[in-house]
């Protein structure tokens, strides 16, 4: 797992391809991130499915009862498919842009 800071988001790159162990170990420090938006880059497993996703879906609906975003990075995934609570980019940049447009609604108060 390597951790990087980018202005008020977070970005958390799962550097060892297994789902499962990169979810306990993001579910074991949430509360160190909880104030922060995250990204979570799971591009370097190639063969993440729909089903690895939505394991993180109780994650999400924490993370964002926070007032914060998260947005999950992947490759290979039919996005129309990924159940609405949960948001997946196909890069990083955009990963970027949903966080931003989500902070601009909340100061709106949307």
């Amino acid at each position: 797992m390597k951790v990087d800071q980018k202005g008020h988001t977070t970005i958390i790159r799962d550097t060892q391809g297994d789902i499962q162990n990169f979810l306990n170990k993001l579910t074991h420090e949430q509360g160190s991130y909880k104030s922060k938006n995250l990204i979570l880059d799971v591009t370097h497993d190639k063969n993440v499915a729909l089903s690895d996703i939505k394991l993180f879906s109780e994650l999400v609906k924490t993370h964002s009862s926070n007032n914060k975003s998260i947005v999950i990075v992947a490759s290979d995934i039919d996005f129309n498919s990924v159940p609405a609570q949960i948001t997946v980019v196909p890069s990083i940049q955009e990963a970027h842009d949903i966080i931003e447009m989500e902070e601009i609604e909340r100061d709106l108060g949307f």
